[in-house]
């Protein structure tokens, strides 16, 4: 199971009790901030894309959405979302519970700048009911992500 991927994970910087598992659903941003008591927004929601044949994530705030134009001048392709079935494979984590830790070999991990305007933040930790509250730092540290980038827009 996903989950116990990142528990794994974050065990080597011990953390792993940060994480919060829920006895409801935090599947979608809106699920996630109810169980999470807060705001939709500071929800972390990591993207599953196909770029020249391989897979990466974009972790972007909760409210925004990918905004085409400047996620093709970035990638320089369109914006093609995997699959739950491809994301699973090539993420290694299910929708609902896709995060940007443990994740398989070769997942690119880019954070979004709509990120930066919260001291804290909540990505999944693998299952569609699981999240971890991490500063930006933090989340910079533990994604190994590539770069920041802006490719979003407030929804």
């Amino acid at each position: 199971m996903a989950i116990e991927r990142v528990k794994d994970y974050f065990k080597k910087y011990g953390i792993e009790d940060r994480i919060q598992e829920f006895d409801v659903s935090s599947a979608t941003v809106k699920l996630a901030a109810a169980a999470l008591h807060c705001e939709p927004q500071r929800i972390a929601k990591s993207l599953s894309f196909m770029v020249e044949g391989r897979a990466v994530l974009v972790v972007t705030a909760g409210d925004v959405k990918i905004d085409n134009p400047k996620y093709k001048a970035r990638f320089g392709t369109k914006a093609k979302m995997l699959s739950p079935d491809e994301a699973e494979a090539l993420i290694g984590h299910a929708v609902g519970g896709v995060c940007p830790f443990a994740v398989n070999e070769g997942v690119e991990v880019y954070l979004d700048e709509s990120l930066k305007r919260f001291e804290t933040v909540f990505p999944a930790c693998g299952s569609g009911n699981s999240a971890i509250e991490l500063t930006i730092p933090e989340l910079e540290k533990y994604s190994g992500y590539v770069e920041w980038i802006d490719v979003s827009r407030l929804d």
